[in-house]
């Protein structure tokens, strides 16, 4: 049996090769981290601002239209331009909306021809889906959309590729109200307020029961609080950035 005496030489070496395996571990996961994040293609879910107090409010229009005008409306009292991700089967029954809604100075943005589940596509069809809806809008507002949400806010890598590839960026949300679920005025309201953030992204829908109730109240919180509301083109870095692995948009530095 050997037995194994400690000096001042093996124990320094000792501490060496710790503290290098410790080092090499956290490489380890660091790479890891790196590699996944490389793997993920995410949308932008928010905008880094610092603590510049700005944000975006947006709308997915696929279904009814019985509120559009009370939003315009509504939205006009506190002078927020905000954002509109339409479907091209919504374009076609209500294009009277949509001018309504761009003359009034919102932006309309892709949601795609027929809201149907973005990953379950091949690429030609994705592409289909975001150029046709594409045309409909441009066809009424004279701008061309460069904002795509995908419908269900569902996506994989390939989705947001293509998105790319159509010369759109691909847009999530940091804030849900859950009006959909026709919850009431005050939970959308406290749903909403809990996760204002500088640089984040609201997400409502047109034609959501308690939506039109809830916003005035909303609205008012935001401005009280100093926070300045611009659509989400507005927002967002047009190049030079990055998107971690939270979905935060981040400018590089160019240092």
């Amino acid at each position: 049996m050997k037995i194994w005496v400690l000096n001042k030489k093996t124990c320094a070496l000792a501490i060496i090769c710790f503290v290098l395996g410790i080092a090499l571990l956290a490489m380890g996961r660091n790479a890891s981290v790196a590699v996944s994040g490389k793997q993920k293609d995410l949308p932008i879910y928010c905008v880094d601002k610092g603590d510049e107090k700005i944000m975006s409010i947006s709308f997915d229009a696929a279904w009814g239209n019985e509120d559009t005008e009370e939003l315009i409306k509504i939205l006009g009292q506190y002078n927020v331009k905000a954002t509109f991700f339409v479907v091209g089967d919504w374009v076609d029954k209500y294009p009277e909306s949509v001018k309504a809604l761009s003359d009034a100075g919102h932006e309309i943005m892709n949601h795609s021809n027929t809201h149907p589940h973005m990953p379950e596509l091949s690429e030609d069809k994705m592409k289909e889906q975001i150029n046709e809806c594409n045309n409909k809008i441009e066809a009424i507002t004279g701008v061309r959309p460069i904002l795509f949400r995908a419908p269900y806010g569902d996506y994989n890598n390939a989705v947001v590729k293509t998105v790319r590839d159509c010369g759109c960026y691909c847009i999530q949300w940091s804030i849900d109200s859950l009006d959909w679920k026709d919850l009431s005025p005050d939970e959308i309201y406290e749903r909403v307020m809990k996760k204002v953030a500088p640089g984040g992204i609201a997400l409502f829908h047109n034609a959501a029961k308690n939506t039109p109730a809830a916003l005035p109240k909303i609205l008012e919180k935001l401005k009280a609080d100093g926070y300045e509301i611009v659509p989400i083109s507005q927002l967002i870095y047009a190049d030079n950035y990055e998107i971690d692995l939270t979905g935060k948009q981040i400018l590089k530095n160019e240092n």
